[in-house]
């Protein structure tokens, strides 16, 4: 039903959170728009993204509680802006808020001079948070924003807040034209700061709600605007790969000492939020180096990391194929061939006690291992929270038809169901598919791989599902459990069962079960000559006129990998590839240094198929199993 549309010169909570319902849904509906125009400071093709996660917690809050009081509606929406907070823009953003709420908290509802003082504040609040203020981006526009509102109600000839935001339109949306004339990038790409236009669309969609009020479009379903088109710039060389974000919480914490320490670190540096808490991003080579640093301003948490070179890749080459690969880092696959199969990694939790690091991105194999002979606490594992895949998901959704996501097996993880429940989320038009591998480590890496070799041979979603899900019966996994005392510690196996093997001198091997699990399946009895001894027990499942490729994995024990994987293939002429790698915290948290895993995997290379892009009518994503 359509509300009377009437002039609002007092904004109470409930008006205010109906005006940001509808300028979010503006953003989130041209998210993908965003996306393809995002060239600067790094064309990874992500503002979109960032802004519609930022955004989607502000509206989650305001639909959790009905709200009258202005000044505590923005003071939750500020922490959800924060907590949430993704990417350059969205850290801007965030602060824009928190300098509204610090302004106009005590408030119970707002007057257009209100108003004017809150988004003054805002804007000086975002501009106090970058370490390096560039112009013709998202803060430009925000500050020309609050110079005309601050303008116009100074006039004295607007008392509404619906005249207010249409009147001060013009003058913003000439800021953020104006925008492709002072940055290079901009100009050669001939296209306005994306962060800059989602701020204009959010501002956009409120004052159209001053207009028209409350009506049956504003609970219909989000019509995302597809684009099918190349994104806009050029990948560059970069010196500082990850966008690395955290939250800093404390007492006092010195946002500006934080931010210049920051600044020698990399580029980029948004330091948002309050003395209490602070919202941290910038552009790193060295990702721990960075959290290391903000550790010593308080409380480390929600530590992410995302690659953009990686970013780029995706953005940029999407007319090579229509298909995205996704693996969390459980999977244990060569360097080499995740940068050549453009496979994208979701980091998995690794805690040692109280200390956090985000798997193979803040704590490498290398490191992992030295850690966890050394240390008194027994590390654990954890999968990836659910938003980590929502970012990722949605990202590459906005540039793919099919984004194929690879789990770890949900016998043993609950990586599956988190990856599930934000695929259920997604709002940009690709469809994501969740594949559970029923596997780990070097298996897990062997079906990733193989799916995204399917998405380079140009095979469609349909048939890369198909195709992944066919090669699960016939990727195997093996470990070598050389010694006990790790997965006792971790609980898994009891005291006893170690103590029966010492004593009858058992080897317990490893097995991925067709049901997922992976248990020991079989042993080996006495203690000499196990790695040759483990080799033929892997040969044994190898058949001959069948082709393969084998995958080794090593804790800390290179040479003895390699030994292995000789032993392996040697005389074998059905061997088509075979790969050597570090061992992952999957099964490694168990074995410990020196454990050896091996996979096998009937393999015939899939058929290069002739790329036909095609349009995609969907407006939303969804989940497959």
């Amino acid at each position: 039903m359509n509300a009377a549309v009437a002039e609002v010169a007092l904004l109470d909570g409930r008006r205010l959170a109906l005006a940001l319902r509808s300028g979010i849904r503006r953003l989130l509906e041209n998210q993908e728009y965003l996306n393809k125009i995002n060239v600067f400071p790094v064309p990874d093709g992500d503002t979109g993204t960032n802004l519609a996660l930022t955004l989607g917690a502000v509206a989650s809050v305001i639909r959790q509680r009905d709200e009258s009081h202005v000044g505590n509606l923005l003071t939750r929406i500020a922490d959800a802006a924060i907590d949430s907070a993704r990417g350059n823009s969205g850290a801007i953003l965030a602060q824009f808020f928190v300098g509204l709420s610090d302004r106009l908290s005590a408030l119970r509802e707002l007057s257009t001079h209100d108003f004017a003082a809150g988004v003054t504040g805002g804007a000086q609040y975002a501009r106090e948070a970058l370490s390096e203020p560039c112009e013709g981006t998202l803060i430009t526009v925000l500050t020309d924003f609050a110079s005309e509102v601050a303008a116009l109600v100074s006039s004295g000839s607007i008392r509404d807040f619906g005249s207010l935001l249409q009147r001060a339109l013009p003058r913003t949306r000439a800021s953020l034209d104006n925008t492709r004339n002072q940055l290079e990038a901009l100009r050669k790409a001939n296209v306005v700061d994306a962060g800059a236009l989602g701020f204009v669309e959010l501002v956009q969609g409120m004052a159209d709600h001053f207009e028209r009020g409350v009506t049956a479009d504003d609970e219909a379903p989000l019509a995302i605007r597809h684009v099918d088109e190349e994104a806009a710039g050029t990948e560059i060389d970069l010196t500082d790969r990850y966008c690395t974000e955290c939250i800093v919480s404390g007492e006092r914490i010195d946002r500006r000492k934080l931010r210049e320490r920051l600044a020698a670190l990399g580029s980029g540096v948004v330091v948002a939020g309050t003395e209490r808490k602070a919202k941290v991003h910038v552009h790193v080579e060295d990702p721990a180096a960075a959290f290391r640093l903000a550790a010593e301003f308080g409380v480390v948490s929600a530590q992410k990391a995302d690659d953009m070179q990686r970013q780029q890749d995706a953005a940029h080459h999407r007319h090579r194929r229509g298909v995205a690969v996704v693996v969390d880092s459980a999977a244990d696959i060569p360097d080499e061939e995740l940068e050549r199969l453009e496979i994208h990694v979701i980091p998995m939790r690794v805690h040692f006690g109280e200390r956090s690091f985000l798997d193979k991105v803040t704590l490498g194999p290398e490191q992992f291992y030295r850690e966890l002979a050394a240390s008194p606490v027994h590390p654990k594992t954890s999968q990836p929270p659910p938003g980590d895949f929502r970012r990722i998901f949605e990202f590459l959704a906005s540039h793919y038809d099919t984004v194929v996501s690879i789990s770890l097996t949900s016998r043993v993880s609950g990586t599956r169901a988190a990856a599930e429940s934000a695929a259920q989320r997604i709002q940009a038009h690709g469809k994501v598919v969740v594949i559970d591998s029923l596997n780990a480590s070097v298996g897990q890496g062997l079906v990733a791989t193989y799916a995204a070799e399917c998405a380079q041979a140009g095979l469609s979603g349909e048939d890369v599902i198909a195709a992944t899900r066919a090669v699960l019966s016939r990727t195997h996994t093996f470990g070598l459990l050389g010694r006990l005392d790790f997965a006792v510690r971790g609980g898994r196996v009891p005291r006893i069962v170690k103590l029966l093997a010492d004593w009858l001198h058992v080897t317990p091997i490893l097995i991925n079960q067709k049901n997922g699990r992976v248990r020991a399946g079989t042993a080996i009895f006495g203690r000499r000559n196990l790695r040759t001894r483990f080799a033929s027990l892997v040969r044994r499942s190898i058949n001959p006129g069948i082709g393969y490729r084998v995958a080794v994995g090593h804790a800390n024990a290179e040479e003895e990998g390699r030994r292995l994987l000789e032993e392996i293939c040697a005389g074998l002429d059905n061997v088509r590839a075979r790969y050597l790698m570090p061992l992952g915290t999957a099964l490694g948290v168990h074995g410990g240094p020196g454990m050896l895993v091996a996979g096998i995997q009937e393999y015939a290379p899939p058929s290069p198929q002739p790329l036909t892009p095609t349009l995609s009518p969907r407006t939303g994503g969804g989940s497959g199993t």
